[in-house]
């Protein structure tokens, strides 16, 4: 449970880092564009890896990498078209909301919840809101994001599901479905070669925020369990805004804090529960 735990903070922190990273990527690309290209990217560099333990993992776990990227690639997609649309703020907060969806398909489906989790939640999310501060109204990027969110939540789900086997092997099937957005961008106006900063940009994302950010996340899901886990991913926009205060020298605002503070203690609480239940 521990190294689980462990592998589920290295996900988020590697993810943490792809949000200003997505918003100068899309900037400069097509939604279909930024999708596919970095993809591609995370396949190729996983390809000499998995090719040699493909015959260890077995066809399960191909085929279970594959069922999970048509969601990966669905929330990829409309995660980085309705951050292009809306605020950074209001993106983060409505794809933290997929926490909620993986605790209620838990709780309907899979009769498995507590009081204790809910209250949890419940301050986790506020938290969110709190660090976020959402503004605005709901316009077509905050649809596209929450739709992105529903597609995440499903993602969390089927690699708890299928993603027991080989982490590597899985990720790289993960991956492959995304790939297809080639088509619809080349029909939409043609691929361009990316502006070399854009590329970079790409690099990144594929290599750390997808091949290394979704094996770890592979690899800890064997052992937490998936509510647990979209517990632990809510971390992911505070240490953003701890990259931003470090990097860029944004400052948090006392609400931002408090927001901030919440989610880490609700993310505490849960793990803690975790792990007495193991």
């Amino acid at each position: 449970m521990l190294r689980g735990i462990a592998a589920l903070l290295g996900t988020t922190t590697l993810w943490a880092t792809s949000f200003p990273v997505i918003k100068i990527v899309v900037g400069s690309s097509t939604g279909f564009g930024y999708t596919w290209m970095r993809s591609a990217i995370a396949a190729l560099a996983l390809l000499p890896l998995a090719a040699r333990r493909m015959g260890r993992a077995g066809r399960a776990t191909a085929l279970g990498g594959v069922v999970t990227g048509v969601a990966y690639a669905l929330g990829l997609w409309l995660q980085g078209w309705g951050t292009g649309l809306t605020t950074a703020s209001n993106s983060a907060f409505i794809t933290g909301l997929n926490v909620v969806f993986v605790h209620i398909y838990v709780a309907a489906r899979l009769r498995r919840y507590s009081a204790e989790l809910g209250a949890e939640l419940a301050l986790a999310i506020l938290g969110l809101y709190l660090l976020t501060s959402p503004r605005g109204g709901f316009g077509l990027g905050d649809a596209l994001v929450l739709a992105g969110s529903v597609a995440w939540a499903a993602q969390v789900l089927l690699v708890s599901r299928y993603g027991r086997g080989d982490p590597i092997v899985f990720t790289f099937f993960e991956m492959l479905p995304a790939i297809t957005f080639a088509v619809p961008d080349a029909i939409e106006g043609g691929i361009e070669v990316p502006a070399p900063s854009t590329a970079l940009g790409l690099v990144y994302l594929g290599l750390a925020c997808s091949d290394g950010a979704f094996a770890l996340q592979a690899y800890g899901q064997r052992f937490v369990e998936p509510e647990i886990a979209a517990m632990i991913y809510l971390l992911e926009p505070v240490l953003a805004s701890l990259f931003s205060w470090a990097v860029l020298g944004e400052h948090m605002t006392p609400i931002q804090v408090a927001g901030a503070a919440a989610i880490v203690i609700a993310t505490a609480m849960a793990s803690r529960y975790a792990i007495q239940q193991s």
